[in-house]
């Protein structure tokens, strides 16, 4: 289960297209026939079978509060913010920012992932509707997934170009500025990893 919002409606693209300079019109497709846009004929398969599959049974004691799991996650998310707010040495080449951009980026995948897992295991054991959301989740990352490392792939792409007008115009502690700006950046793509998070966080919570 996911609230993604759409790349191009997100914090991160808007603050992306400031930087750069690059118009990113409004797309006039609905969320629903963009997002169809990545699903393959044997994508449309897993996902009907996720919503018309035979649930798992809830266990025993499945129904615990989900306190356990709103503090993982607030750590997980603090534990990465800091992470990104410590990194903060200016340099004046760009190699050294994409080693330390993508470093950053593999390290919420690492905590994120995992953790989104654990929830899905732990919603999937709650009910029979509960345990479809579930699987529903697990389709929707492992199709969107790939698509989505993709386009984060190119972050560091369009950061270069933000570095490079920087360094041109050589004003006062540009360094400085890049590198908060960079920052802010993976703030915002934190905030689109963790957001499938928060989903199942919310259906724990509502169950």
């Amino acid at each position: 289960m996911s609230r993604r919002t759409g790349f191009t409606g997100s914090a991160l693209i808007r603050l992306l297209a400031q930087l750069t300079d690059i118009d990113v019109p409004e797309s006039k497709q609905g969320f629903a026939d963009r997002l169809s846009r990545w699903f393959g004929w044997t994508d449309a398969i897993s996902l009907s079978a996720a919503l018309d599959g035979s649930p798992a049974t809830a266990r025993s004691g499945a129904r615990a509060s989900a306190s356990a799991e709103e503090g993982e996650c607030a750590r997980v998310r603090t534990a990465s913010v800091n992470a990104i707010a410590a990194d903060s040495a200016a340099a004046t080449d760009f190699p050294s920012y994409r080693r330390r951009y993508v470093a950053r980026q593999q390290a919420m995948e690492a905590s994120i992932g995992p953790l989104r897992g654990r929830l899905r295991a732990r919603l999937a054991a709650r009910s029979p509707a509960m345990s479809r959301l579930a699987a529903v989740d697990a389709v929707m990352e492992q199709v969107l997934g790939a698509h989505e490392q993709r386009l984060l792939a190119t972050v560091p792409v369009l950061l270069e170009k933000h570095f490079e007008r920087l360094r041109q115009a050589d004003g006062p502690g540009w360094p400085d500025v890049f590198c908060k700006d960079m920052q802010g950046v993976l703030f915002a793509e934190l905030d689109i990893r963790l957001q499938p998070v928060e989903g199942l966080l919310d259906a724990l919570r509502m169950s």
